[in-house]
């Protein structure tokens, strides 16, 4: 009774802050707004600016969200009928033996990256809170969860997305998997030196080998016979795939909406003379101005095919549902090709968002002063997952003859 009134209170203060009604930070956000839309008006026009604007979104809503949101319902549904038939459980047996040697974790964070590959980055958060899960973890590694979820968020969803886009992207997309796991285990890796340091643990001492067998023997199912668990599974997958659906639609509508007016420039032609017609998809063509200067670095690392490329890994920083919606666009526009792919969904999948969700993930299993070790190596481990990717592909590029 006493120490839940000591939570209590904290709890109410981490979720609720004040500040002063009006700060400096009003003024800041004014200017860079007014800023911005004055720099569009400007070059594009402000009539034709809010036409853009409106028809980018509608046209991402109708052609890129629905689509995306059908996927995460079918994706969800199999994910569903394929743990409760054991098929997750099986994969988990295979997969749990090598995630020691691999990421130094003990066989039970195999669940947890699978869990977040069917679903999304916070669905370990649930799994780490699960005192049946975290007992085969050390304290040291509970942070590196976090890591560990995200590398694999949303994966499942974004590989049958790129590979819904060509049947020429069904083996860049598989290579973006491999390239995403190479960047997991960087990720992990880098993090647990940080956590061992931060919890005093020596390197030189040998870990006990944790047993996970009994987590691994028993599978909870749901109730009725084998028609009416499938029937369930599938109907309750959709939902969860709705609502995943559902939750990207801002990221989606105005993410990327602002990425494709800072990406692409005007799409009509007036006697040699380019100029705005107020349809979607239209902007400024400022990334790729800024882009030049850092693209003959990136070119060699990720291979990318063009400069408006690197809008991809720039958007999955902060949400990848809003990188996804861009990528057809990139496609009709030959700005990408199957390499890109690759890469994108290595990044994609390993970064998945990180930036919005890490200090929430961290806060959530009470390490939030340990988020910025975690961002810097889950930064490392998405750029480690591009490299992978690229070369991957040009080596399989060169297999193929």
């Amino acid at each position: 009774m006493k120490s839940a009134e000591v939570i209590e209170p904290k709890t109410t203060i981490t979720s609720s802050k004040t500040k002063k009604a009006i700060s400096k930070e009003t003024f800041v956000f004014l200017l860079i707004t007014g800023g911005a839309f004055w720099y569009l008006g400007k070059t594009m026009g402000v009539g034709i600016m809010f036409n853009v604007i409106m028809n980018t979104a509608h046209d991402l809503l109708l052609n890129t969200v629905f689509f995306i949101l059908s996927i995460a319902v079918l994706a969800g549904a199999l994910a569903s009928l394929l743990s409760e038939f054991g098929v997750v459980a099986l994969i988990n047996i295979i997969i749990s033996p090598i995630m020691k040697p691999l990421y130094g974790m003990p066989g039970a964070a195999s669940i947890g990256a699978i869990t977040t590959y069917l679903s999304d980055n916070p669905a370990i958060i649930s799994l780490a809170k699960d005192h049946g899960f975290r007992k085969y973890f050390k304290n040291y590694q509970v942070p590196a969860l976090c890591n560990l979820g995200t590398a694999f968020g949303m994966g499942l969803i974004l590989t049958t997305y790129m590979i819904s886009l060509g049947q020429e992207f069904i083996v860049p997309a598989l290579i973006g998997n491999v390239g995403a796991i190479v960047g997991s285990i960087v990720s992990v890796r880098l993090m647990t030196k940080q956590t061992k340091k931060y919890y005093n643990v020596d390197d030189a001492t040998k870990d006990e080998v944790t047993k996970t067998a009994s987590f691994l023997e028993q599978r909870e199912i749901r109730q009725g016979n084998t028609f009416e668990r499938a029937l369930d599974a599938i109907l309750e997958g959709g939902k969860n795939g709705v609502e995943m659906g559902l939750a990207i639609i801002p990221g989606v509508l105005f993410i990327c909406t602002i990425v494709m007016i800072l990406t692409f420039g005007p799409s009509g032609m007036e006697n040699g003379v380019a100029v705005y017609q107020g349809q979607a998809y239209e902007g400024v063509a400022l990334l790729p101005k800024l882009g030049q200067y850092v693209y003959p670095i990136l070119k060699p690392l990720f291979g990318f095919q063009s400069v408006e490329a690197l809008a991809f890994p720039i958007t999955s920083l902060g949400a990848v549902g809003a990188a996804m919606g861009i990528v057809r666009s990139f496609l009709d526009s030959n700005l990408i090709g199957p390499g890109d792919i690759a890469v994108f969904t290595a990044m994609g999948m390993c970064w998945s968002g990180y930036l919005s969700t890490h200090v929430g993930m961290m806060d959530a299993l009470n390490v939030r002063q340990l988020a910025n070790k975690a961002i810097l190596s889950h930064t490392i481990g998405g750029i480690a997952a591009g490299i992978t990717a690229n070369y991957l592909f040009k080596l399989y590029m060169l297999l193929m003859g």
